[in-house]
């Protein structure tokens, strides 16, 4: 049967396109106006009033670690160290003697004192009880001494590649853990935070109830900085035939076997939840000062950031590339961005397709890199929620000069990028429309790199659907994904867009139950 979407417009990032849609089999059979598409309908939904836009995309989001920061035990509401302190012995009072404490989204940027824990911090609130505080940027964390001498950790264990353990002058670990050396204690450490499928596919739910309509979830095989969470694909897999949205799969491991493994067991799951390929990270980040730079950061005169990405790392890229897949490089730092772009080049001159190679998150990019994207044709993948939790701080960090450097956006619009856009969520709110809103606003930093109404609408649309390997919303014969939302968001402004209500979230023309009461972040 054919179903006609109609409300007062329909609004992309090209334009308007009449004020409805017809759907035939869960595909657009037809956009235009109501008036010449309702004889054709063998029902209709109409919505007096709203705009339907085409389903948004989240090009980079954590599905089972966003499960976890809506069930677990986070550090969202703190303000300093006390507080926190209040929190995990609240929350040891919910576990069985002796098992091990995992919270998330610490801040240091957030608390009074300005600083990560570190051990004796964690000690005091939690005794032995091993404990391990997750930074929300997830490349730091802070285990308490019970969890690191469980892992064997102290004076002699060496910094791991990619990682490293801050240390007391004596060289005693003081428990925080940077990058690669988080693994050296996650790997010790009895799972007790891994969200239960029903939660995850919970959580999955509520994104459809902020409009998206498929995503690009970064996968992990339980091992690594987030081992707790366990075999993500096995719990993607296990909820694959009840996904109300698409999920595009991107595994996170440095092992072409285990790659190969997951992406049969993908194959065989059901049809919303797809093989997309292969995750690898270059550095670190910004708040934890591991994002790999040329110089020094501004606040840290010999810090120059971890860089994570090694030869074997690059192999493992050719491997997945032949197996048909993306590949996906984390790089924030502009050392991490440039030395992933040198990899993407000899990559397509080898002939790699260069919309199957994805920059993730290009935060700091030298003037000249921000060329070279547009000229190699790949997909950059950015993350506009980061300005929103980075920009008290962002300019004293990377420091001045470096500032105009930083999330480029219409710079990278204007070399020709092929810009999609994501939460990287638990790390950021999911909400597109935030998203959106601080594509344009950017919280105020570097006006000049704001983008227009319809580029911001355009990277969670057509850009991410390209990033996803999905055909260009609305267009004939494309999956019938489409949103009905209060307002037009090529109209509203960035605090309009901030305040948008989802009415209906429609994926392969069937709208999507959500109860749109449930909280859809932390805080």
């Amino acid at each position: 049967m054919t179903t006609l979407f109609s409300a007062a417009e329909v609004q992309t990032a090209a334009g308007p396109l009449g004020d409805s849609v017809l759907v035939d089999g869960g595909r657009v059979a037809a956009v235009g106006s109501r008036q010449e598409l309702a004889p054709h309908a063998g029902a209709e939904h109409r919505h007096e009033g709203a705009t339907i836009i085409p389903g948004l995309r989240d090009a980079h989001i954590h599905p089972v670690g966003y499960a976890a920061a809506l069930t677990g035990v986070t550090l969202d509401a703190i303000s300093d160290l006390a507080g926190m302190g209040g929190v995990l012995r609240e929350a040891a009072t919910l576990l069985p003697q002796g098992a091990p404490l995992i919270v998330t989204r610490f801040d240091d940027h957030a608390v009074a004192e300005g600083r990560l824990p570190t051990r004796k911090d964690l000690d005091e609130a939690v005794g032995d009880r091993p404990t391990l505080v997750h930074r929300y940027c997830g490349h730091i964390a802070i285990a308490n001494t019970a969890a690191l001498t469980a892992a064997g950790v102290d004076a002699e264990t060496r910094d791991p590649q990619g990682g490293s353990l801050d240390r007391d002058p004596d060289g005693t670990p003081t428990g925080v853990l940077r990058e690669t050396a988080i693994d050296l204690v996650t790997a010790h450490i009895e799972d007790t935070a891994t969200p239960e499928p029903r939660q995850v596919l919970d959580a999955v739910t509520r994104l459809a109830g902020l409009g998206i309509t498929s995503i690009g979830g970064m996968l992990g095989l339980g091992d690594g900085p987030w081992s707790s969470l366990g075999d993500e694909v096995d719990t993607m897999v296990s909820i694959s035939d009840d996904l109300p949205i698409t999920v595009h799969a991107l595994v996170i491991t440095r092992s072409a076997d285990a790659l190969i493994e997951a992406r049969h067991r993908i194959d065989a799951a059901g049809a919303r939840l797809r093989w997309a390929g292969l995750k690898l990270f270059a550095d670190g980040s910004l708040g934890g000062q591991t994002a790999a730079m040329h110089a020094p950061f501004a606040d840290a005169a010999t810090e120059t950031g971890t860089m994570r990405l090694t030869d074997s790392d690059l192999d493992l890229a050719g491997i997945a590339l032949e197996e048909g897949a993306m590949v996906a490089i984390h790089a924030i730092g502009d050392r991490a961005n440039s030395v992933v772009l040198d990899a993407f080049a000899t990559l397509i001159d080898s002939g790699a397709p260069p919309d199957r190679l994805r920059l993730e998150h290009a935060s700091v990019l030298m003037p000249a890199d921000v060329d070279r994207i547009g000229a190699l044709g790949i997909t950059t993948s950015v993350q506009p929620a980061f300005l929103g939790s980075e920009a008290s701080w962002l300019g004293t960090r990377v420091g001045q000069d470096r500032l105009p450097n930083s999330y480029p956006f219409a710079s990278l619009q204007a070399a020709g990028a092929n810009l999609a856009a994501g939460s990287d969520s638990p790390v950021e709110s999911p909400d597109p429309f935030a998203g959106m809103a601080l594509a344009r606003d950017r919280a105020g930093l570097t006006p000049e790199e704001s983008l227009d109404p319809a580029s911001a609408l355009g990277m969670f649309t057509d850009g991410g659907a390209a990033a996803l390997g999905e055909p260009v919303p609305l267009a004939i014969g494309s999956p019938a994904d489409l949103v009905v939302v209060d307002r037009n968001p090529m109209l509203a402004t960035p605090d309009e867009l901030r305040d948008t209500a989802v009415l209906a979230t429609i994926v392969d023309g069937v709208e999507v139950p959500v109860d749109r009461t449930q909280p859809v972040w932390v805080t």
